[in-house]
C-alpha cells in the first residue's frame, strides 16, 4: 500500500545533498548511497533457508468422530486444501476419507471435487444415492454424472465458463441471513472475462435453488429426500476459496479496499448452516476471542520521516484507552527516491517507547519498494550493513531481495529491542510476491497482513499456501486489511462507513484490520478515537501477535461429539493453550459439566472458556 507522496523539497534535496548522519555511538556517512550505519551492528549471522514445498497429505485430516462433517475426497489431485482451510476458518469439525462407507457413517457428507462415474465406483454412487432418504445430508460439488440428477433435484447439467455471479434466494432458510446486497449477489469471475471465466456447472430444471447463476441455471440446489437433504454446488469450492486465499482473484473483487466483500464468507457460512442443520449434535468453533461478534486490529504503517515521532501520540492514546496496536516499522537506513533516512540513531528510543506502552513492533521491510513483488528471492545470506537496497524510482529497486527485506528489517528491530521477537510482517504498498509465504517462514515470521480483505474475497483470517498455489500449505497466517487511510474522502470523514463495515462483519464474527499511517495525527487520530469509542463495548481489540496466537491455537483444536442417551458428550483436544475460545452449541443445549474444572461463561447457544488446554470433556444437556 502506498505511503504519502514525496514532496517537492525532498526530490530537490535528493538531487543536491548527501546525507551526513552523526550521533554518539553511530558512524555517519556512505558517500555512494547515503546509508546510515549503526556502529558495531552487523547481522543476522545465521542463514535463512527456504525449504522445498511439501505437498499436503489428506491423510493428516483422516481422524475424527462421526459427529464431524465427512469430506469424501473423490479425487486427491484437486484443490481440496482450499476446502480444508475454509472449514477450519469457519470452525466446522471435519475429517477426510476416500472410503464412501466410512464417510456415510457421518450424518453430513461433502463429496469433493466431483460426483460422477469417472471418480466413484457404482457401489459408492448407489450408497450415496440412498443416504439422504436415511436422514443424512449429502453435499455434492460439481455433480456431473453417476445417475444422481434426480437425487439432487435437477434434470441436466450445463458446464461452461461464461457465468460471472450467483444470486441467493433469501427466502430459503439456509440463506435467510444473506440480506445485504453484497451477500445476496456474489461474483465468481470477472464480468469482463467473457467466455474465459471460472468453470461452473449450471443445474437445469432444479426443483429448488438456494442460488442461481446469472444465466438462470441453479448454482446451488436444495432437495429434500426422505428425512434428509441433498445439496449440489455448481462451482469448485476448493478452487474458488484458493482464488481468494492465494490473492489470485483477477477481477472478481468489486473493490480494492474499504468496502464489504463477503464472497467467500457467504459460502462458508452457508456450509456451516448446512452442517448445523444436518447434524443435531454440531459444536462449531467461534472466530473471535471471548465470543465477541467482531475482532478488530488497529495497525500503523510507519514508513515516513515524521511517522516514528507521531507514533508516540497514537500509542499514548491507545495505552490510555487500554488498547494495544501493531506498528509496522520500516527500517529505512538508506536514502533514496522514496524518502530520507529515518531509521537512524533516534529510532531505538522511539521503538522502546512504543514497546513500553505495550504496542507490538512488526516489520514493514527496509526499502518499501513498489516492486517488492518482483524482487528476486535472494540467497538468505543478506546482512546489515552490506545489504543496501536502493529505490531509484517507482519501477526500479536495486540491490534488494525478498529475503533481504525480511531478514534485515527483523534483525534491526530485534537488535534494538532485546529479548523481543518480531513475528508480523506487512510489505510496502501491499506488494505480494508468490514466494512470500515460504520466505516469511524461512525468516522466522508467523503472521502476515499483505493483502486487502476485498482482494482476498473474505473478511476472515486464513492460512497461506506455499507459493500461493494449491498443493502445499505454509505455517503463515494472513490477516487481511479491511480499512486503510489513503482513499478519498479523508479518513476522518469516513467514520460512518467504517462503522457500517464493522456492523456487517459483526453478524458473523468477522475480522476488521484497520491500517492508519501515522504520517500525520489530526483527522486520522480523531478517526481512531471515534471508531474505537463506537465499537469498544462489542468488539475484541488486540495486536496482530495476540490475534495470531489465538488463531494458531484455534486451528489446532479438535472437537468430537457423541450422543449418550439425552446427553451430548463433547471431547475437546487442545494441543496449544488458548484463551477466550468460544464454542457454538447445538440448539437447545447448555453446558452441564466440564472436566477438568475450568472457568467458563455461557449464554444462549454459546460457551466461552477463559483458558483451555489439553483434553477436556464437556457434557451438554437440554435446557
Amino acid at each position: 500500500m502506498s505511503s504519502r507522496k514525496i514532496t517537492s523539497w525532498l526530490h530537490f534535496g535528493l538531487v543536491i545533498s548527501v546525507l551526513v548522519a552523526v550521533a554518539g555511538n553511530c558512524s555517519a556517512k556512505d558517500t555512494d548511497k547515503s546509508v546510515f550505519l549503526f556502529k558495531g551492528v552487523s547481522g543476522p549471522q545465521d542463514r535463512s533457508v527456504v525449504k522445498p514445498a511439501q505437498p499436503a497429505r489428506w491423510q493428516d485430516f483422516e481422524c475424527g468422530s462421526t459427529g464431524r462433517m465427512a469430506l469424501l475426497l473423490t479425487d486427491p489431485d484437486s484443490a481440496w486444501l482450499g476446502v480444508v482451510h475454509g472449514l477450519q476458518t469457519i470452525g466446522i469439525p471435519f475429517c477426510i476419507t476416500r472410503d464412501h462407507g466410512e464417510a456415510l457413517r457421518h450424518r453430513v457428507v461433502m463429496a469433493y471435487p466431483t460426483i460422477s462415474g469417472r471418480v466413484l465406483p457404482s457401489e459408492a454412487l448407489q450408497a450415496l444415492s440412498k443416504f439422504p432418504a436415511q436422514g443424512g445430508t449429502l453435499i455434492g460439488v460439481n455433480v456431473e454424472g453417476g445417475g444422481m440428477n434426480e437425487l439432487f433435484g435437477f434434470s441436466k447439467v450445463d458446464s461452461g465458463r461464461s457465468r460471472h455471479q450467483m444470486t441467493f434466494d433469501t427466502s430459503h432458510p439456509l440463506a435467510r441471513a444473506f440480506d445485504d446486497p453484497r451477500e445476496r449477489i456474489i461474483p465468481i469471475s470477472d464480468p469482463k472475462s467473457g467466455e474465459s471465466g471460472m468453470g461452473s456447472d449450471g443445474y437445469i430444471d432444479a426443483k429448488e435453488a438456494i442460488a442461481r447463476f446469472d444465466d438462470g441455471t441453479a448454482a446451488i440446489t436444495s432437495h429434500p429426500v426422505g428425512d434428509g437433504y441433498a445439496y449440489a454446488f455448481g462451482i469448485d469450492l476448493g478452487f474458488f476459496l484458493l482464488t481468494g486465499y492465494n490473492n489470485r482473484e483477477q477481477g472478481v473483487a468489486r473493490r480494492y479496499v474499504n468496502s464489504y466483500e463477503p464472497t467467500l464468507d457467504v459460502l462458508l457460512r452457508l456450509l456451516r448452516n448446512m452442517y448445523r442443520a444436518g447434524e443435531p449434535s454440531a459444536v462449531t468453533l467461534g472466530t473471535v476471542p471471548q465470543g465477541k461478534p467482531l475482532a478488530t486490529l488497529i495497525t500503523h504503517d510507519v514508513d515516513y520521516g515524521a511517522s516514528l515521532k507521531n507514533s508516540a501520540e497514537y500509542a499514548e492514546y491507545e495505552a490510555a484507552a487500554g488498547l494495544r496496536a501493531t506498528y509496522f516499522v520500516q527500517a529505512k537506513y538508506v536514502r533514496d527516491w522514496n524518502d530520507d533516512i529515518f531509521f537512524n540513531d533516534t529510532a531505538p528510543a522511539a521503538l522502546q517507547h512504543l514497546r513500553k506502552l505495550g504496542m507490538e513492533i512488526a516489520s514493514h521491510s527496509v526499502a518499501h519498494s513498489m516492486v517488492f513483488h518482483k524482487l528476486p528471492l535472494g540467497s538468505g545470506d543478506e546482512r546489515y550493513p552490506q545489504y543496501q537496497p536502493f529505490v531509484r524510482d517507482k519501477e526500479h529497486t536495486e540491490n534488494a531481495t525478498i529475503l533481504g527485506e525480511l531478514r534485515i528489517s527483523r534483525f534491526l528491530l530485534e537488535h534494538f529491542l532485546p529479548d523481543y521477537r518480531v513475528v508480523s510482517f506487512r510489505p510496502g504498498h501491499l506488494r505480494n510476491p508468490f514466494t512470500l509465504p515460504q520466505a516469511l517462514e524461512a525468516t522466522g515470521y508467523l503472521y502476515s497482513s499483505s493483502v486487502t480483505a476485498n482482494d482476498s474475497l473474505t473478511h476472515l483470517p486464513f492460512r497461506l499456501n506455499y507459493g500461493r498455489d494449491i498443493a502445499a500449505q505454509s505455517a503463515i497466517y494472513e490477516f487481511p486489511v479491511g480499512i486503510e487511510d489513503e482513499e478519498e474522502p479523508r479518513l476522518g470523514d469516513r467514520v460512518p462507513q467504517a462503522l457500517a463495515l464493522a456492523d456487517h462483519l459483526s453478524h458473523y464474527g468477522g475480522l476488521l484490520v484497520v491500517l492508519i499511517h501515522p504520517n500525520i495525527t489530526g483527522h486520522k487520530l480523531q478517526f481512531e478515537k471515534q471508531f474505537v469509542a463506537a465499537l469498544r463495548q462489542r468488539a475484541w481489540f488486540g495486536t496482530m501477535r495476540e490475534f495470531g496466537e489465538f488463531w494458531v491455537a484455534r486451528d489446532l483444536v479438535q472437537v468430537d461429539v457423541e450422543r449418550q442417551s439425552a446427553q451430548l458428550h463433547v471431547v475437546l483436544s487442545v494441543p496449544k493453550s488458548i484463551s477466550g475460545l468460544a464454542l457454538q452449541l447445538p440448539d437447545g443445549y447448555r453446558v452441564a459439566s466440564v472436566a477438568p474444572q475450568m472457568k467458563f461463561t455461557q449464554s444462549a447457544g454459546q460457551v466461552v472458556f477463559d483458558e483451555l488446554s489439553g483434553n477436556v470433556r464437556m457434557i451438554l444437556e437440554r435446557n
